[in-house]
């Protein structure tokens, strides 16, 4: 019965590693060795070029890269890969979610590839800590999961990362603002106005916020603060990086976005930007903001503008409980100023749907002032989403921040 591909290369693998020190090679060292010993194993049956090729390339990657994904990583069509165990994976592509054809040889093989990934940033996973966020190499964010917690084998979710830096000229081109949104957000960001990016999974949060980042001045020291680095902040000089860490086997040493917050503001930030607020942090998040680090930019997880200002009153919560709602609320209108509203529509699109500004509080709630609404127009059907965001009758209230840094210009 004549061999597979797969199968030629997992025999060509199996013998490269028995026979040398493939890790004292060179990538070219170990290239030269695996043809070598195609050659060799082969030369007594005809194989053509194109397949000592392939075989070469997946012997090379099951070693030292992370063999099948490796191939779905280098598409740049690829948004999202979501592996549900060895013989189930999902890619998104375009938007849309769709499974591979394709599928990892055993478990362990999935395994080995996880720890390969993990270990690239240091970290650790098993079964004792079964589940870690890292990132590759290139930026992508990973989220694993494995037995027992999984009951379908290892779970693997990577967020692709771009290549190339999200900037708002993007986010016009596709749709998501307008040049007239875009040089009020400037302005806003320049006046060091505290921002919220909210929006459900996939909306675009983190990708707004790479973008926003852009018109952060290059002379200011900006601290980043992340579970996982995807920040692409690269014009700003004096900028300070920071991930969070897991604990380790023995349930200690773990560093989380709190811990960071409050140890960033002894490194004499200018602005805090902070990947996702999620947890006891938005306690610290809001102190920061309220304690002269204006301009700091963040985002979180909500269905609506209203909803991210109870999820932030519920996450505040959980860092000091018995601390009462009026206070709380008190704290969340002094800290935050703008909240900007992303959703992913019917067809997939995802759009800037309100940026609001926050008030005071009045009867024991928090007053918003939406600037920017979306409306759709008369070219909007079931299947395409057309339309734009437009300015309501509210005028901005809080102008101070625009007259300190000289703008004169409306919002």
């Amino acid at each position: 019965m004549q061999q597979s591909v797969s199968e030629k290369a997992e025999q060509i693998r199996n013998i490269v590693l028995d026979s040398c020190n493939y890790a004292a090679m060179t990538n070219e060292q170990l290239e030269e060795e695996i043809l070598r010993c195609i050659e060799e194993e082969f030369r007594d049956s005809y194989i053509t070029i194109r397949e000592k090729a392939s075989i070469a390339d997946q012997v090379l990657s099951s070693i030292r890269g992370l063999g099948l994904l490796d191939s779905i990583i280098a598409d740049d069509n690829i948004t999202e890969v979501m592996i549900n165990g060895p013989k189930d994976i999902f890619i998104e592509k375009a938007g849309r979610v769709q499974r591979l054809n394709e599928e990892f040889e055993s478990e362990e093989k999935l395994e080995d590839v996880v720890q390969k990934i993990v270990a690239l940033s240091g970290r650790e996973v098993n079964e004792a800590n079964p589940i870690v966020d890292t990132r590759l190499q290139d930026g992508s964010r990973v989220n694993v999961v494995l037995p027992p917690i999984s009951l379908s084998g290892p779970i693997v979710t990577i967020r692709k990362f771009s290549k190339d830096p999200m900037t708002i000229e993007k986010l016009i081109a596709y749709g998501s603002i307008t040049r007239e949104i875009a040089d009020k957000l400037e302005i806003l960001v320049k006046a060091k106005y505290n921002i919220f990016i909210a929006g459900g999974t996939g909306s675009g949060k983190t990708t707004f916020l790479n973008a926003l980042s852009n018109y952060i001045p290059h002379d200011e020291r900006v601290i980043t603060i992340e579970d996982s680095a995807e920040l692409q902040i690269t014009h700003v000089d004096n900028l300070v990086r920071l991930e969070t860490r897991n604990a380790n086997t023995a349930g200690v040493g773990a560093v989380t976005i709190r811990d960071l917050i409050k140890s960033s503001l002894r490194m004499r930030p200018e602005r805090i930007v902070v990947g996702e607020v999620r947890g006891a942090e938005a306690l610290d998040m809001l102190q920061a903001m309220n304690t002269g680090h204006d301009g700091s930019l963040s985002t979180g997880h909500a269905n609506s503008t209203k909803d991210m200002l109870s999820r932030l009153e519920t996450m505040v919560l959980q860092g000091a409980e018995g601390l009462p709602l009026p206070a709380i609320r008190q704290q969340i209108s002094s800290a935050v100023d703008i909240i900007i509203f992303l959703s992913r529509m019917r067809d997939r699109s995802r759009k800037t749907l309100e940026i609001t500004e926050i008030l005071d509080v009045v009867d024991g709630e928090i007053r918003l002032n939406p600037l920017y609404v979306f409306e759709e127009d008369e070219n909007s059907t079931l299947d395409k989403v057309s339309g734009s965001l437009r300015r309501t009758d509210n005028p901005l209230h809080n102008k101070i921040k625009l007259q300190m840094c000289g703008f004169k210009t409306e919002i």
